[in-house]
């Protein structure tokens, strides 16, 4: 497992198993060179532990990029939970997570993410101090999911501005996949734009919502990466752009708010190479920590939250500039820009 190539600059992985509440969760943490790790807990029903694991080291990385390009003073980490979140939640569950993550001494705060909700954050918070995100008490901020959805609608505006040289998105049209919390979010700043969605999710709900609400047209799961569009925001899970998917697409832009979106760094060589601009995932959507990062100061400022995710449309067009200047994909100049602030902080 060490060999593993996500097994890379690690500071620390925990694995807990709490056999009275059933808990089975691994947290990783990243590095903490600018801060204490933060990233979300997630909640999946995942086929085995291995998938579990990788999930975790891959996501905790993306953490630690994400927050320094964000420009905030955490390192990176994440936690996730092997489990239904359907069927599986319970009281005892959440507050063995609680005590898990009391006992890594502040190493590590968690928030809500996939498969978790604000109550739940709650309930961990009865065993542990370092939790963000919750809907109540001193500095509380809430769901992060509004300015998630914020900070990838900035970036669509950017990319939109550097790939298509529009100042508006009135016109254009949108491929959204998953309109769950931060999808239905962003298709309300879209749609006010005057944009035409096309959206897909395996929860007809959202789906509903999103045609009730958005005006939006239906595509199915296995079509939405293969539509035409000005705009591909993927907001589900990670890694649907592959070999076999690349193949299909048929947009200028992919930028949306799920987590490594790329299979692997290579396809977005692949991206580049079929000329399609793509926003790297952990600096278009980092409004929510961001949102969080304000909270863990004990002194939340909402106009701060705001300026920080209004910048992600700058950070983004800088990212754009230097990949065009340089010849190469956008993810691994991001990369290496994320890189250098945490050396940077290393050294310091």
């Amino acid at each position: 497992m060490i060999d593993k190539n996500q097994f890379r600059g690690h500071e620390q992985l925990a694995y807990f198993h709490d056999k009275e509440s059933g808990l089975k969760a691994f947290i990783a943490v990243h590095d903490t060179s600018l801060g204490p790790a933060a990233g979300g807990c997630r909640m999946w029903p995942y086929d085995n532990e291995m998938d579990a694991l990788n999930d975790a080291l891959r996501l905790s990385r993306g953490m630690s990029y994400k927050n320094a390009m964000a420009g905030l003073p955490l390192g990176g980490g994440k936690a996730v939970i092997i489990g239904n979140s359907k069927t599986d939640k319970t009281d005892a569950l959440f507050k063995a997570l609680g005590r898990c993550i009391d006992s890594l001494g502040g190493a590590y705060i968690t928030a809500e993410d996939v498969g978790m909700t604000e109550q739940d954050m709650m309930m961990i918070a009865t065993e542990t101090d370092y939790v963000a995100g919750l809907p109540q008490g001193d500095h509380a901020s809430g769901d992060p999911s509004p300015f998630t959805a914020k900070g990838i609608y900035n970036g669509i505006k950017a990319a939109v501005k550097y790939k298509l040289d529009k100042d508006s998105l009135e016109g254009l049209t949108v491929a959204v996949q998953g309109v769950g919390h931060v999808g239905q979010y962003l298709c309300g700043h879209l749609h006010k734009d005057g944009v035409k969605l096309l959206v897909s999710d395996i929860v007809q709900e959202n789906l509903d919502y999103a045609v009730e609400h958005f005006g939006a047209t239906v595509v199915a799961t296995d079509e939405i990466l293969s539509v035409k569009a000005d705009v591909l925001s993927p907001c589900a899970l990670g890694a649907i752009l592959n070999d076999d998917t690349i193949a299909h697409l048929k947009v200028p832009i992919i930028a949306g708010g799920a987590n490594n979106q790329l299979a692997s760094d290579s396809h977005g060589i692949r991206l580049m190479d079929k000329d399609i601009l793509f926003a790297p995932d952990y600096v278009i959507n980092a409004g929510g920590i961001i949102n969080v990062s304000g909270e863990t100061t004990g002194d939340y400022d909402v106009n701060w939250v705001n300026e920080k995710v209004e910048n992600i449309y700058h950070t983004l067009i800088h990212i754009f500039e230097r990949a065009n200047q340089e010849g190469r994909p956008t993810n691994i100049v991001a990369d290496e820009m994320a890189e250098e602030i945490i050396a940077s902080a290393k050294s310091a």
